[in-house]
């Protein structure tokens, strides 16, 4: 059958229109579809938040109009909280109001304080005898959902005249280890004696102050803390059975008067003991009694005493605690301390760590540790001669004291030398000066000590503790402290080849190039090896100013060395026939002391002067 070209031209027409969407356009429909129906969400849960947002913003600021207005209507004298100073029936957090608006709910609270105006004088600088000025109330609203919190801040005036005729002062001082004000501690005083209780929680300023006033007269009943995240604590103490004369009572507070009271507060240290055997090898479960030298009463009640036993490591760990000169004392009855590394007593600075090993040995009834050190420095010395003797109980015994600290305290020889060998010389520095008298490490000043460089450093000449067991202890230098605008930080650099190919990688308390040892007595972190260096920065913010370094000590322990010490066990009595006992050593004045009485466990410390 034939067909003519129309017939076919409309059945090919015919068949395009029957045909359809591609798949490639239904793809690109989809995508277009998901794009919108992508930006219709955005756009509506957007929509949403900004009228939640919108809305809780109105519920709060309604809520602030509400509660701050109650302040207002309030009479002058019961502008106060239940719990605080000065005293009144607004809610504070302890008793805080609970609201629902709008299915959200909120805590509501108060804090009152009196504020000491400086236009008239304080009560800090002895200048205002009347320093309840007026009221400041800070209206607390938090979210009980979200956590947030808002605040808001009005000051209420009395139409009268100020004054502390029905109530006293308190003006607390916050400081750290060297006298330096503490900002932002937190200041707890509490009152349980007087009807209503006393119980606010205050912050110091940023000179480390905070005054306290229209506080009800009440004797010796605020008991008062001063803490801190991440620092150690202070406070007051009641008169109890066991501190019946407590050195910082509670606090009194008289009509009219000033009680003024100073606590000391900084960042807290770790401390921690290894207990070893003569051998080396490892004692567990060894009892042992450590005493801070801090007192709370008087004559002698300790803030620290307390008593641990080693674990299966050998480890006794005080976790954190502050500064102190600790005293390890053994409890049980079969060891005494032969010697320690580094040296005791335990002297621990703020924000440091530190690790002491105990070697320990038989207990005898009668023996004497002896500590040799440098009369000037404190160091122990090395190689040490010391020479026991009694005569009636036919005894001469003589120990070498061991080795363990490296210590420079002179750099006037200067740079160029690899090895230690000369104790003036050093590797190489930059940006330093140690001609000065006294002779010190300080920055180099161009203009005779008026102006300074900012940054400057040195690196030490290599130094061999002599075997490749060598393990490193503590990092400790002189002065301990400098002007606050200056810096001093060390980093140290170990290694068990000593050539002019080695690498010398100067890691810091972390393990990294990137940390500085900022604080002297802190634990080295390096690997055990035979050969170190030290690395010392010097900087300063203001070119006035420049930081001091006098010394550096690097203590280590090889093997189970006690650094400047010997021990004599296994003694008799002398009670009747006193020992006498001499310390000899190269380059210093030869020491006697006779008689020496020995019954029990003895400590003598020899100060010998080069």
């Amino acid at each position: 059958m034939q067909y003519g070209n129309s017939a076919r031209k409309s059945m090919i027409k015919n068949k395009k229109n029957n045909r359809g969407f591609s798949l490639v356009e239904n793809l690109i429909a989809l995508g277009i579809f998901a794009v919108l129906a992508v930006a219709i969400y955005q756009t509506s849960t957007l929509l949403v938040k900004t009228v939640g947002a919108y809305r809780q913003n109105v519920s709060i600021s309604s809520l602030a109009d509400e509660y701050m207005e109650i302040v207002h209507n309030l009479p002058y004298s019961s502008v106060g909280t239940l719990s605080g100073n000065p005293h009144g029936n607004l809610p504070d957090l302890p008793n805080a109001y609970n609201v629902n608006v709008d299915s959200i709910k909120y805590q509501i609270y108060y804090v009152v304080n009196y504020i000491d105006d400086p236009a008239d004088g304080t009560a800090l600088a002895g200048t205002d005898f009347a320093p309840d000025d007026y009221k400041q109330v800070k209206l607390y609203i938090k979210n009980s959902s979200s956590g947030q919190i808002y605040n808001f801040v009005t000051n209420i005036v009395p139409k009268g005249l100020e004054g502390l005729e029905n109530g006293g002062a308190l003006s607390i001082e916050v400081f750290n280890a060297v006298g330096q004000p503490v900002p932002n501690a937190t200041i707890n005083n509490t009152n349980t004696s007087i009807t209503p209780n006393i119980n606010l929680t205050r912050t110091t300023d940023a000179n480390g102050n905070w005054i306290e006033v229209g506080l009800p007269d009440s004797v010796s009943s605020y008991h008062i803390t001063a803490t801190k995240v991440g620092y150690s604590s202070d406070q007051t103490y009641p008169s109890t059975q066991s501190n019946p004369d407590p050195i910082k009572s509670d606090a009194t507070i008289a009509n009219g008067q000033v009680t003024q009271i100073s606590f000391s507060i900084d960042k807290l240290s770790s401390l921690s003991f290894t207990t070893l055997d003569q051998n080396c090898q490892i004692l567990s479960s060894i009892g042992m009694n450590i005493k801070g030298a801090k007192l709370i009463g008087s004559p002698n009640v300790l803030k620290f005493n307390n008593n641990y036993s080693s674990d299966a490591s050998g480890a006794i760990s005080l976790g954190t605690i502050e500064w102190d000169n600790y005293t390890p004392t053994l409890t049980g009855a079969n060891y005494m301390i032969y010697g320690s590394s580094p040296i005791q007593q335990v002297s621990i600075l703020p924000n440091t760590n530190q690790n002491f090993t105990l070697l320990l040995g038989p207990k005898t009834t009668n023996s004497l540790l002896v500590i040799v050190k440098d009369a000037t420095s404190l160091n122990p010395i090395e190689n040490a001669n010391v020479e026991l003797q009694n005569t009636f109980l036919d005894t001469d015994e003589s120990e070498i004291t061991g080795g363990s600290v490296w210590s420079s305290s002179d750099w006037t020889g200067g740079s160029g030398q690899m090895d230690w060998t000369d104790e003036t010389k050093y590797s190489d520095s930059s940006g330093l000066s140690a001609d000065v008298l006294p002779t010190a490490l300080r920055l180099l000043s161009y203009d005779g000590g008026a102006t300074y460089t900012m940054s400057g450093s040195l690196t030490s000449s290599t130094f061999d503790t002599g075997t490749a067991s060598t393990t490193y202890t503590t990092l400790n230098w002189q002065p301990t402290s400098n002007d606050p605008a200056t810096l001093i930080e060390f980093q140290i650099a170990v290694s068990n080849t000593d050539n002019a190919s080695t690498t010398w990688n100067f890691i810091g308390p972390d393990g990294t190039s990137g940390s500085f040892y900022t604080t002297s007595g802190t634990t080295i972190n390096a690997p055990g090896a035979r050969y170190v260096r030290y690395k010392v920065f010097l900087s300063t913010n203001d070119n006035s100013k420049t930081p001091v370094l006098t010394s550096v000590n690097v203590n280590y322990v090889s093997g189970c060395y006690t650094p400047g010490q010997v021990f004599f066990p296994s003694l008799s009595s002398s009670s009747n026939t006193p020992y006498q006992i001499t310390a000899s050593a190269s380059g210093y004045t030869t020491q006697t002391i006779s008689p020496l009485v020995i019954d029990g466990y003895q400590t003598l410390e020899i100060l010998m002067s080069q």
